[in-house]
């Protein structure tokens, strides 16, 4: 199981919301910034890391908000887990995918969210975490 975590970057009340290149797997899917757990990393150092290599800031990672466990159809599972990044230092800038958005909670649902996000995309589209 691949082991990963992303972060809810909350501005002026809406989301950050990051599209997969063309070139990824899962091409042209929306998604929130993060990526893998390295061997030997805590959660949140990782979280940290992967904001500062894909978006350039230097994140505050605050507490767990979601934990979910997907099943691809190919076999292969993800645990991922959702931190709140309540402050950062930098500007934000898109250092490595095709688009990056601003989206208000309500209309995450009108993105093609990568699968396993989907759980998350309704909760947060309902105001059930924020």
């Amino acid at each position: 199981m691949r082991h990963v975590v992303a972060g809810l970057i909350l501005r002026d009340g809406k989301l950050l919301i990051c599209q997969r290149t063309r070139h990824q797997a899962l091409a042209l899917k929306w998604e929130f910034p993060g990526g893998k757990i390295e061997e030997g990393e805590q959660a949140r150092a990782a979280l940290r890391r992967e904001l500062e290599e894909e978006l350039g800031i230097d994140a505050t990672v605050g507490n767990e908000v979601a934990r979910l466990v997907h099943e691809y159809r190919s076999g292969g599972a993800v645990e991922l887990r959702f931190f709140l990044i309540p402050d950062y230092h930098g500007e934000v800038e898109n250092l490595i995918f095709e688009d990056i958005q601003w989206v208000e909670p309500g209309r995450l649902p009108e993105y093609d969210f990568l699968e396993a996000d989907l759980p998350l995309v309704r909760d947060l589209a309902d105001g059930k975490l924020l």
